[in-house]
Formats: C-alpha cells, structure tokens, sequence
C-alpha cells in the first residue's frame, strides 16, 4: 500500500515530538515550580501555566490523536464522545498555550516600558486572575466544537469515529466562525505579540540611547546594564519569531481553506492544499515545544537546576549500581 509521502513524515515525526515534547514540558513545570531559577513569582505563573499547556496539547493531539490514528487504533478513543472531547481539550488547551504566551509577553512589556503600573499588575494575584480568566474563556469558546462533530458510523447504537457535520462544509454560519476562529487564534495573538515586543524594543533601544549619552566616559561594551537590555530585546525578537514562523502556515491554511482530513480519514492525499494543512500542525504542534525552551533555557538559573536534577539522578543510579554491586559480591562472600 501506497501512502502519500507527507504522511510517512508524519508517521516519524509526531513520535519525536512526543518524546522530546513531554519530558521537556514535565521538566519545567518541576524546575520552575521549585522556584528556584531567581524569577518573580509572577513570571512562574506564567511560564508554569505555558508548559502546563503545551503538555496538554502534546498528550491531546499527538498522543491520543495522530499517533493513536497512525501506529495503535486504541478503540475506546475512536468513540465519538471520546473524540469529541478530546478535539474540544485540545482547542482548549492551544488557547491557553497561545494566549498564556500573549499574557506573558504583556507582562514584560508593562515591567519594562509601564513602570509606573508594574507593583500593581505584575504580582502573583493578578497573574493567578489573568491565566484563570483566560482558561474560562477558552472553555467557553470551544463549546460550538462540540456541536461540530458527528458519528462517521454507528454499530450496535454505538457512535464510532468523529467526522464533521456536513453543515460544517456549506453553512455560512461556520464558515464565519471559523474565519472568527482563525482570528481569535492565532491572529490575534501575532499581532498582540509582534505589537507589545516592538514597543519593548523600541523603549529598550530609547533607554539604552539616554544611558549612553550619561556615560560620556564608558564604551557601552562595558555598560552590564545595555548587556542586559540588549539580551532582553534578543530574547523578544527570538521569541516573536518563533512565534510567528511556527504558526503563519497554519494561519495562511485556515485563513483560505476549511480544515480537511483532519482525522486521518484518507492517507494517501497529495493534494497541496492537504500537504499544507498537515506542514502547518506539523510546525504549530512543534511551538508546544519550542516555547519552554526559549523562555527556561535561556535562563541561567534554570539551566543550573537542570544541571543539578541530571546530577542528581546519576548519583542517585551511581549509588543503587554501588548497592546492588555490593549485595552482589556480599553473597558471593558467603
């Protein structure tokens, strides 16, 4: 059997992204948790909400959904109510991913540029009130999904598999919505990113300007604080860009076409349309994992605790292997 060559792709690279994607997202939610990594309260939140996020559309979508469809048919989630709550988790769970980035980035722009306003809003109360805020919100917003899917077939009164309605195809009522859709998510969220980060470099780029004209006598090679500055702004463009780059072909995609075969229904489509439908949540499902490195790794705390977690499993294996080593030779002795 002949399959059409961007699912072969798939077939390899969803199974790599689960196994780098999890471990990574578990790692910083424990390592940002502890509190540890010198960061406010607040920026934890966050970035402990982000990763509990992408953690969720990891397990959702590539796990229980494409590779499920592709490699394991685990019959229990082929049921429509199975996997129809699984689609509205996962449209949960991307918005908050999305919009937990936007919330943070907002965040970093009102620290830097808002001054004035960061004692009352960057502080753990607000940040716990904006990320459960936005998580009802997203629940709200995904309950017309539900109403979207129907059996593909019924056996014995029960409803197998998850197909759009036919509605969904001709009816100008969900064509609107999902043109609201693709708004809400990810449009929104690039222009909100790629606003709050330009002013934030610009501020940064103005302030670093003034500071250079009070140091008349130092090179700003040497200024720690234009160091710091010029970190911060690398650091925003690095993430706005792979923001943007990971989600416009899903954008361009959802924006001119309906979702097709979303399902796996048929595997041996070469259609372009289809290939770019599939490279788009290739590249959005890989933000799940991008997104907790460039905000944790960048980090030099984090790094360090990530260093002290490895040491410590390896002494912790160094010293069972010693153990069991000496258990070993005890009865050997005897």
């Amino acid at each position: 059997m002949v399959y059409a060559v961007i699912f072969l792709i798939e077939l390899i690279y969803y199974p790599i992204l689960a196994a780098i994607a999890v471990p990574v997202n578990l790692v910083a939610i424990v390592i940002l948790s502890r509190g540890k990594c010198g960061l406010s309260k607040c920026i934890t939140r966050y970035l402990v909400a982000m990763a509990a996020a992408d953690l969720m559309v990891v397990i959702i979508d590539v796990i229980l959904h494409r590779i499920n469809s592709m490699y394991f048919l685990v019959s229990f989630l082929l049921l429509t109510p199975v996997c129809t709550l699984n689609l509205v988790v996962y449209i949960v769970a991307v918005d908050c991913s999305v919009w937990f980035t936007v919330a943070f980035t907002f965040d970093r722009f009102i620290v830097i540029c808002c001054q004035k306003l960061e004692p009352k809003y960057c502080n753990e109360k607000t940040a716990t009130v904006v990320i459960a805020t936005m998580f009802v919100v997203s629940c709200v917003r995904s309950v017309p999904f539900y109403y979207l899917i129907e059996p593909l077939f019924t056996i014995d009164n029960v409803p197998w598999h998850c197909v759009p309605t036919a509605e969904y195809f001709t009816s100008p009522l969900w064509k609107a919505h999902e043109w609201i859709d693709s708004v809400i998510t990810p449009v929104l969220p690039i222009l909100f990113i790629l606003l709050f980060n330009a002013l934030t470099v610009r501020h940064i780029t103005s302030a670093n300007r003034v500071r250079r004209g009070l140091r008349i006598n130092s090179e700003n090679q040497n200024d720690p604080e234009v160091k710091n500055r010029r970190k911060s702004m690398i650091l925003l463009c690095t993430i706005s860009a792979n923001f943007v780059l990971l989600w416009i072909t899903y954008l361009v995609h959802s924006v001119n076409w309906p979702v097709i075969n979303f399902y796996y229904t048929d595997k041996h489509l070469s259609n372009p349309i289809y290939i770019t439908q599939q490279v788009g949540f290739m590249l959005q499902l890989l933000s799940s994992c991008t997104n907790t490195c460039i905000y944790g790794l960048t980090q030099r705390k984090f790094r360090e605790e990530l260093k002290t977690g490895v040491k410590y499993l390896f002494t912790l294996n160094g010293k069972l292997c010693q153990t069991q080593t000496a258990g070993m030779d005890l009865e050997r002795a005897l």
